[in-house]
């Protein structure tokens, strides 16, 4: 179970995006996620006319580790670990600060 999921909350805790916040977009791997906004890199694309798309330099949001983010906790304002809770079959994840359940 990934403690981290597409559509979270997250703060960045390392590198030169640190204190910033973003929603997880897309999973790349099971160590890399891709949040809106943060790790922005300059890419030089090629115009291509058989897509219709032209050329310039856009910005793209690079992968970024998975142990350099921490899941948003709204109730405290701040980065919070994630815990794993089993109810019989059924894993939930919670905080681990306060208990409670992370609304997915």
């Amino acid at each position: 179970m990934n403690k981290i999921r597409k559509g979270d909350q997250v703060i960045v805790l390392t590198g030169r995006d640190k204190g910033k916040r973003g929603t997880v977009t897309q999973r790349v791997d099971d160590d890399h996620v891709i949040v809106d906004g943060v790790n922005m890199v300059k890419k030089h694309v090629k115009p291509n006319p058989m897509k219709g798309t032209t050329g310039g330099v856009i910005d793209k949001a690079m992968p970024i580790h998975q142990s350099n983010i921490a899941i948003y906790n709204a109730a405290t304002g701040k980065a919070d670990r994630v815990g794993i809770k089993i109810d019989g079959d059924k894993k939930t994840r919670v905080f681990k600060s306060s208990g409670e359940e992370i609304k997915a």
